[in-house]
């Protein structure tokens, strides 16, 4: 029983879940906006390749 008191009363696990959450977070925003740069810079090669080509 004191096992499951100091289980519930530790807020390690709290704080790894908050930082997990955190970096999910930033993943998700670097994966948006390198989908946006991709989009960009594969327009722009198409550009410059039909330029190239006339």
């Amino acid at each position: 029983m004191k096992f499951f008191k100091n289980l519930l009363a530790d807020e390690q696990g709290a704080t790894a879940i908050e930082y997990g959450l955190i970096a999910a977070l930033i993943a998700v925003a670097a994966i948006s906006a390198m989908q946006g740069l991709g989009t960009q810079l594969s327009n722009t090669f198409t550009e410059v390749s039909t330029k190239m080509a006339n």
